[in-house]
């Protein structure tokens, strides 16, 4: 965890007669248009904001460009992985196997049905799990794993499921890899398990908050969407477009939940799907400008396995920064970063170090994480910034290091 008690050890810019950005670098900024704002306006001049007809066409867009039968948007990706367990028949008592290096969400699906988080180690090139990580947790008792394709790399999937047990149930968290394929060309969202994805502020594609689950099975489809709107059998744009049909509430069967999506979020979605490709050639030359600079540090940072690989998302760029050789520590230099202006973060403190999630035991040990977690740093990469952005990121970081 990032400790604020180090602020008196960091050299400010004033300190080292350096003129500090004007305005703060995010580490992810949304691009926004004219297109959104007129999409936004277009909906709210027609007086229907709450799901409706472009709730239904943003997740057909959706579906078509994952290539996949039914997509089911939700209010966030954490609704997401809940109602993905939660209709895979996760239950008290059952165990989640997870990676422990992602954000606290993925584990707390698992702890809202009453189940137990079990984490995993990663992979410290890809920051993913692997087969093995997975396998060496699996007991009686694991209902499913939840992989997360970190920082839009995608895990291979194909070969955890060809190694598991059938009664194991895969969940993708894709919060981090819209736009991410994997090793066979196929999309992200198209393997077959229930794969959420996020629409927060500063993913690949924004609408400020929001999620969606990709599936193949329709009949997993019709329930999440009728879980999604309070377990009702008919949706809200259902009863206000048929005047006739009632509230139908003695029909029903089962708990349900408030976790729609709306058509404000969805206008600025459709736009937002749309210029993918434009968002991703400006992710792309980031990412190289990153990657090519700081082979040129010493000591070198190191970067994430395939950060330019064109199935690579880039919604994150992270960086390991070396303990020894280096004159600051990570926290030191992140500090220093945000000093000027520059957005760095950390993607993340290890969930398994956490009390939430040790349950009043001793917390488990994976050594390569917290190798990684005490290390790792996010660089700003976004579809809103410059090459000039990523050089003034570069040259700071370089300054701080060598």
């Amino acid at each position: 965890m990032l400790d604020s008690s180090i602020w008196a050890k960091v050299p400010t810019a004033s300190a080292l007669s350096m003129t500090a950005r004007k305005e703060y670098l995010p580490f992810g900024k949304p691009n926004f248009s004219d297109e959104e704002i007129e999409a936004v306006a277009k909906v709210l001049r027609s007086g229907w904001v709450g799901m409706g007809p472009e709730t239904v066409a943003f997740e057909k867009e959706l579906a078509q460009s994952l290539n996949v039968p039914h997509v089911v948007t939700v209010n966030s990706c954490t609704s997401a992985l809940f109602l993905s367990l939660l209709v895979l028949g996760v239950k008290p008592g059952d165990e989640v196997i997870c990676p422990s290096l992602t954000w606290c969400a993925t584990a707390n699906a698992a702890l809202y049905l009453g189940a137990k988080p079990v984490f995993c180690e990663i992979d410290p090139d890809t920051l993913n799990v692997t087969t093995e990580s997975v396998l060496a947790k699996v007991t009686a008792r694991t209902k499913a794993v939840i992989v997360v394709h970190f920082g839009g790399l995608p895990v291979d999937v194909a070969h955890l499921r060809s190694q598991l047990p059938g009664s194991i149930a895969i969940v993708e968290d894709a919060a981090h890899a819209f736009g991410a394929r994997f090793s066979d060309g196929k999309r992200v969202g198209a393997s077959g398990n229930l794969t959420c994805f996020s629409f927060y502020a500063n993913k690949n594609v924004s609408t400020g908050e929001g999620g969606a689950i990709a599936l193949f099975d329709g009949a997993l489809a019709e329930r999440l969407q009728s879980l999604r709107q309070n377990a009702l059998p008919i949706n809200a744009w259902k009863r206000f477009t048929h005047s006739k049909t009632l509230l139908l509430s003695a029909e029903l069967t089962e708990l349900g939940y408030k976790m729609n999506y709306t058509d404000l979020q969805a206008a600025i979605g459709r736009v937002q799907l749309a210029r993918q490709a434009e968002f991703g050639a400006i992710r792309l030359k980031i990412a190289k400008r990153y990657a090519e600079r700081l082979k040129e540090l010493a000591p070198s940072a190191r970067m994430q396995k395939d950060c330019t690989h064109p199935y690579h998302a880039r919604h994150l760029f992270t960086v390991q920064i070396p303990r020894k050789g280096s004159k600051m520590s990570r926290d030191e230099i992140l500090l220093a970063l945000r000093d000027w202006n520059v957005g760095a973060t950390i993607h993340y403190a290890p969930l398994h170090t956490m009390p939430l999630y040790a349950g009043g035991g001793s917390p488990a040990t994976l050594p390569l994480t917290e190798q990684v977690g005490n290390s790792i740093m996010t660089l700003p990469i976004s579809a809103s910034m410059s090459l000039k952005d990523a050089d003034y990121v570069l040259a700071e970081l370089k300054r701080l290091l060598n």
